[in-house]
């Protein structure tokens, strides 16, 4: 894989992580307006400035994703979602200050590891 396959492929991992975190963190907020204001989450959401953007930054990262595909096989793309995973319950846990168990982080890092033995498995 070149550096600049490799490069895409980590931009559409995080770009699509960090539209997760920013629609999870929207969502939360629409929740939370549409319980004092009343009205429906979903309108809420759809004038949601973080919604929108988390379906911004998501979007970038689908179009990245798919260029991505076309240089690099599914089979060592896919796996580099693990990095995305684990970025997310980092997120979810430091800044979203949402409960994590020793599971989800022993998990996690079962993940990243089988990450790294597809890697290795491409450099034999």
């Amino acid at each position: 894989m070149t550096l600049p396959s490799l490069a895409l492929l980590l931009f559409a991992v995080f770009s699509s992580a960090g539209g997760q975190i920013l629609l999870k963190h929207g969502m939360r907020a629409a929740a939370a307006g549409a319980e004092r204001r009343g009205g429906s989450i979903a309108v809420h959401a759809a004038t949601s400035p973080w919604v929108v953007l988390g379906l911004t930054v998501f979007a970038v990262s689908a179009v990245a994703w798919m260029s991505t595909l076309a240089r690099v096989p599914l089979s060592i793309a896919y796996p580099f979602n693990a990095l995305g995973y684990l970025l997310i319950v980092l997120v979810s846990a430091t800044v979203l200050h949402e409960r994590t168990s020793l599971w989800t982080w022993a998990g996690s890092v079962m993940v990243v590891l089988g990450l790294m033995a597809v890697m290795a498995g491409q450099q034999s």
